[in-house]
C-alpha cells in the first residue's frame, strides 16, 4: 500500500505529458467552454478551468480529502474530519481504485490535476497562500475528493452517527422531505407526446447548499474529432459532469433515499478486545496509524489514530460503552467516475444503459432523456439485499451480535425501481421514493421488499406531479416557467380551511391574519403579502423541519396526491396557531403583511437583491431556503436550493437549453462571476446555453490557449 500510494504521489507530481492544442473559451458570465482534440485534452482544460474558478475552495476541499486538513491548518474541527477519513481508510482506497482505472481514463484523471498544476504554476498570485500548501494536485486527489462526497457525505456522516449516538433520527437522506435533509431537487423528462414541438424536454435541477462542497462548477467541453459537446455542472473538484445534456441525451440526478450505509451496535467482550458475533467473541482487526497536527504556534504533533474493525467494518463511535461499526456498500466498485464519463459519451439509449446497469454509482436517482423520445426515471445505487426487516428497522441502529443482520450481496440493475417510456409520457423526481416517478402510477411498492423506500410523498413532490399531469402540450417556454413556480401546495392544501377555523373559532389578531392571508396569491413571490405570514404558521402546524402529519384531519393517501393530506384534525387548535404566528410576525417583521422580498434576500459579496422561491416542505417548485443575517431573524439570506439548473429542448439539429448556476461562475474572492448570475434569479430569467463556437465567441470575454 505504501507503494501504492507513492506511485500517486509521482504520477500526480509529474502528470502526464501535458496535451496541446486545448483552448479555453471564457464567456461572459465566466463560464468555461474548454476545446480539446482528445479526452485528455479536455480533462486538462476542465481542470485548469475549475481551478482558475474555484481554486481555494477546491484546494481547501482536497486536503480535507486527504486527511490532511489538520496538518495543513490546525482546529479541532479539522482534525475530528481526519480522523473520520482516516477511520473510513479513504486515502488506502483511493489508492488502490486509483490504479484499478483503464489506462485511458488513468490518463484523464493525470491530465485532470496536470490542468490544475498548470494554473496554480501560472497564477500563485491567485490562490490563498493558506491554501497553497496542498499543491501540488496529485492524479488520485479528485478520486479521493469524490469518494469522500459521494460515499461518506451523501451516504453517510459523522453527524448522522453522532444522531445514532444520541437516538435522534437516522433516515437516510431524501427520505420524508428532502429539503428538510439537507439535500433535494427536482428532475422532469418529457416525452414527444406530451410536447408541443414532438420534441423531447428535460429539466435538471439540483438543490443543495450555495457553499463549500456543493457548490456547483459549470462548464462546456468540446472535442470535435472525437464527436464530444457536453454541456453541464458538477460539484467542485469533481472531475466528470453529473448533470449534462449532449447532442443526443441529457441526465440529471437527485438525492435518493436508498439505505447503504448501517450502523450497527457492537456488544463488547467483558475484557473489552473483541466483540461478541454469533455467541463467540471474535477480535477487532486493529490498525495504528499517525497524522500530524498543527498547533496553534505553528509547529507539528503527530496524533496517533486507533483504527478497529469489526466484521461489519470500522468502529466510528465508541463512547460511554456505546460502540458502533459502520458498514458501507460499494467499496468494492472504482469506477464511478469513469461510468459517469461514459454515461455522457453513449450515442443512445442501449449505450447509456449499458453504463448505468454496471452500478458503478452507489446512490442518487437519475432522469434521462434522448433525442429518439426515450426517458427514464432509475432507482439507482446499490442496495443491500437483506434477509428480514423493512425500512424503519433499517434506518435505525442495528443488532451487531448476530450474522443475521450482516448483508454481503447487493440488488442487481434488474431489481431496482425503474421507468421507462411510461404511456403517461414523463418521468419525474423531487426527492420521493420511486412509485410516483410518473402518474397514474406504473410501480407498485408492494412488488418490492419491505426495505425499499416507503410511499410518502412530500408537497413540492404533489406539486411536481400536478405540473406535470395537468401539462397538456408542454414548449420549452412553459418548462421554463413552471420551473420557477412559487405556488406552494400547502396553502392550496390548508388554507381554505384555515380561514373557516379563523372565522369560527380565532382571536382578533388571528381574524387580521386572515384576512392577509385571504388576498394572498398563495405564492412566495417578491411582492407576496402573506407568505411570511404563512411560513410562519406552517412552522407551527408542522413543525421546524415541516414534516409533520399528525395534525391533519385526512392522511396522506397515494391514490390522491393532489388532495392529501388535508385539512385539521383540531381547526380551534389551528387557530390558535394562527395567532402565535402573527404575534411572531407583528414582533419581527412590524407588519402581518410584510413583502417577501424585502426580507427573503439574495446576498452575495455586494449585491443584495429581493428573493423568490421558499422551503420545499411548504410545497414550492422553486426551492430556495433563506438563513436569518440579523439577530431578530427577519432579514435573512439564500444559502441553499437552486443551484445548477437546466430546461433542454432535444432536436435533430442538437439541443436548445436555457440555463443558470444561481448565484455565479465562480466563488473566487473579488472575482466578477461570484455573483453576477443572482440578478437573473431574482428575476426569475435563465442564460442562453452557448452551444455552438459561434455562439460562444459572440459572448466571449477572454481566451486561455494551453
Amino acid at each position: 500500500m505504501r507503494f501504492l500510494l507513492f506511485f500517486c504521489v509521482l504520477v500526480g507530481v509529474l502528470g502526464a505529458a501535458e496535451p496541446r492544442g486545448v483552448e479555453i473559451l471564457w464567456d461572459k458570465f465566466g463560464v468555461a467552454h474548454v476545446y480539446a482534440k482528445d479526452a485528455e485534452g479536455l480533462f486538462y482544460g476542465y481542470g485548469y478551468a475549475q481551478l482558475q474558478s474555484h481554486g481555494n475552495l477546491i484546494l481547501k476541499l482536497y486536503g480535507e480529502s486527504r486527511g490532511r486538513a489538520a496538518e495543513y491548518w490546525g482546529g479541532d474541527a479539522n482534525l475530528e474530519a481526519d480522523r473520520w477519513v482516516h477511520v473510513n481508510e479513504i486515502p488506502e482506497r483511493s489508492a488502490a481504485w486509483y490504479e484499478q482505472q483503464s489506462p485511458e481514463f488513468h490518463r484523464c484523471l493525470e491530465a485532470f490535476a496536470a490542468g490544475m498544476n498548470a494554473y496554480a504554476q501560472r497564477h500563485p498570485e491567485a490562490l490563498d497562500p493558506a491554501r497553497r500548501v496542498v499543491l501540488p494536485i496529485l492524479g488520485v486527489d479528485s478520486l479521493q475528493h469524490v469518494h469522500r462526497i459521494v460515499h461518506f457525505t451523501y451516504m453517510s456522516s459523522m453527524a448522522r452517527v453522532a444522531a445514532a449516538a444520541a437516538g435522534g433520527n437516522l433516515s437516510p437522506p431524501g427520505e420524508g422531505d428532502g429539503d428538510a435533509e439537507g439535500h433535494g431537487s427536482n428532475a422532469w423528462a418529457i416525452a414527444p407526446s406530451r410536447t408541443a414541438a414532438g420534441r423531447t424536454l428535460m429539466l435538471m435541477n439540483p438543490h443543495l447548499g450555495w457553499s463549500d462542497w456543493s457548490t456547483y462548477s459549470e462548464v462546456q467541453l468540446v472535442s470535435p474529432e472525437l464527436g464530444v459537446n457536453l454541456s453541464g455542472s458538477s460539484q467542485v473538484g469533481f472531475p466528470v459532469l453529473r448533470f449534462l445534456f449532449s447532442d443526443v441525451l441529457g441526465f440529471t440526478q437527485t438525492v435518493n433515499s436508498l439505505d447503504g450505509s448501517d450502523l450497527y451496535k457492537l456488544t463488547l467482550a467483558p475484557d473489552g478486545d473483541g466483540y461478541v458475533f454469533d455467541g463467540a467473541v471474535k477480535s477487532f482487526e486493529r490498525r495504528v496509524k499517525s497524522i500530524k497536527v498543527r498547533t496553534a504556534d505553528g509547529t507539528l504533533r503527530d496524533e496517533e489514530i486507533v483504527i478497529r474493525k469489526s466484521v461489519h467494518g470500522p468502529v466510528v463511535w465508541d463512547k460511554n460503552g456505546f460502540v458502533l461499526a459502520q458498514r458501507q456498500v460499494a467499496l468494492d466498485r472504482p469506477f464511478l467516475l469513469e461510468q459517469y464519463w461514459k454515461m455522457g459519451l453513449a450515442k443512445n439509449f442501449a449505450e447509456y444503459q449499458a453504463q448505468v446497469e454496471r452500478l458503478q454509482v452507489p446512490t442518487f436517482n437519475i432522469t434521462y432523456a434522448d433525442r429518439d423520445g426515450h426517458i427514464m426515471y432509475l432507482y439507482n445505487g446499490t442496495l443491500p439485499k437483506r434477509s428480514m426487516g423493512d425500512l424503519k428497522f433499517w434506518a435505525g441502529v442495528i443488532p451487531g451480535d448476530t450474522s443475521a443482520t450482516l448483508w454481503t450481496e447487493i440488488h442487481s440493475y434488474a431489481d431496482l425501481p425503474k421507468v421507462i417510456d411510461p404511456p403517461t409520457g414523463w418521468v419525474q423526481n423531487t426527492n420521493d421514493p420511486p412509485w410516483s416517478a410518473t402518474y397514474p402510477r406504473t410501480l407498485d411498492p408492494r412488488n418490492f421488499p419491505a426495505y425499499f423506500p416507503g410511499t410518502d410523498f412530500t408537497f413540492r413532490s404533489s406539486r411536481s406531479i400536478q405540473l406535470l399531469h395537468e401539462a397538456s402540450r408542454m414548449t420549452l417556454d412553459g418548462l421554463a416557467a413552471y420551473k420557477y413556480s412559487t405556488r406552494l401546495a400547502l396553502a392550496d392544501r390548508i388554507l381554505d380551511d384555515l380561514l373557516a377555523a379563523v372565522e369560527k373559532h380565532g382571536t382578533d389578531l388571528a381574524k387580521q391574519a386572515a384576512q392577509v392571508l385571504a388576498g394572498w396569491d398563495r405564492s412566495a413571490e417578491i411582492e407576496s403579502r402573506g407568505a411570511i405570514l404563512f411560513e410562519a404558521f406552517a412552522f407551527k402546524f408542522m413543525g421546524p423541519a415541516l414534516t409533520g402529519r399528525q395534525n391533519f384531519a385526512v392522511a396522506q393517501d397515494a391514490a390522491e396526491p393532489f388532495t392529501t393530506p388535508r385539512g385539521f384534525k383540531d381547526p380551534a387548535a389551528a387557530a390558535q396557531m394562527l395567532d402565535a404566528a402573527a404575534k411572531e410576525v407583528v414582533a419581527r417583521y412590524g407588519a402581518l403583511d410584510a413583502p417577501y422580498g424585502q426580507f427573503r434576500r439574495l446576498q452575495i459579496g455586494k449585491t443584495d437583491l429581493p428573493g423568490n422561491g421558499a422551503n420545499g416542505g411548504l410545497g414550492s417548485f422553486r426551492v430556495i431556503r433563506y438563513t436569518p443575517v440579523t439577530k431578530d431573524a427577519a432579514l435573512q439570506k439564500a444559502t441553499f436550493g437552486d443551484s445548477f439548473v437546466a430546461a433542454v429542448e432535444f432536436g435533430p439539429d442538437g439541443p436548445r437549453a436555457r440555463v443558470l448556476t444561481s448565484y455565479g461562475a465562480s466563488s473566487q474572492p473579488g472575482s466578477p462571476h461570484a455573483d453576477d448570475q443572482l440578478k437573473l434569479l431574482s428575476e426569475k430569467r435563465f442564460r442562453p446555453a452557448l452551444r455552438t463556437r459561434a455562439e460562444v465567441e459572440a459572448n466571449l470575454e477572454s481566451r486561455d490557449r494551453l
